[in-house]
């Protein structure tokens, strides 16, 4: 009986230290903050947090996520940024459903190794990958974002990997949410080196 409340109260303790941590918590955070392997098992066992990836472990008991995947990246790749099509997406810049999350890495870091979700990386360098970040909280996790503008001038960069059409339709798509920064495009553009490509479509559809 003894053995069976110090389990209760060792479980139960691992719970509020999971709350206090918003629900989600990476295996490294959790044996710092004193949940051992053997209590994560067991609250494992019996279904009081899942597994959301390998090594990052939530709650069962939290609110659905609305951004699952993307909340994932942020928790298991802290200094990546969501670039490109998933960042699209977010923006609302792209009838496309990303079935890969696009993520930008610094030049000289190792890719990701992530079985869930699947993740496509781009290594990014110098002003390319540092400037136009964006932070948004999303699902008690800070996401790191590159801005609509930024964007824009990513995907036209790497217009012959994500296709054309695509970068016109999110330009597209940015003129009807008419919050226009042109300037700031332009800026991008020259981030990117890409300003002779993408002046004449912005000419043309802003």
């Amino acid at each position: 009986m003894a053995s069976t409340t110090t389990a209760s109260k060792r479980l139960h303790a691992a719970t509020l230290v999971f709350k206090r941590h918003k629900g989600m918590m990476r295996m490294a955070d959790a044996l710092r903050a004193g949940i051992s392997r053997a209590t994560l098992k067991a609250m494992l066992a019996e279904g009081s947090v899942e597994r959301m990836s390998r090594g990052l472990y939530r709650l069962a008991e939290s609110e659905p996520l609305s951004h699952p995947d993307l909340a994932v990246i942020a928790a298991k790749i802290p200094q990546g940024v969501i670039c490109l099509i998933s960042a699209l997406s977010f923006h609302q810049l792209t009838t496309e459903i990303p079935h890969e999350v696009y993520v930008a890495i610094p030049r000289n870091s190792e890719p990701p190794r992530i079985k869930h979700p699947p993740v496509r990386s781009f290594r990014f360098s110098g002003a390319a990958f540092s400037e136009g970040i964006e932070m948004h909280r999303i699902d008690s996790q800070t996401l790191r974002i590159y801005s609509r503008e930024k964007t824009l001038a990513d995907c036209f960069k790497y217009r012959n990997r994500i296709g054309l059409d695509t970068c016109v339709e999110a330009l597209r798509f940015y003129k009807q949410q008419r919050k226009l920064k042109v300037d700031a495009l332009l800026h991008f553009a020259d981030v990117c080196r890409i300003r002779k490509v993408m002046q004449p479509y912005l000419e043309a559809i802003l």
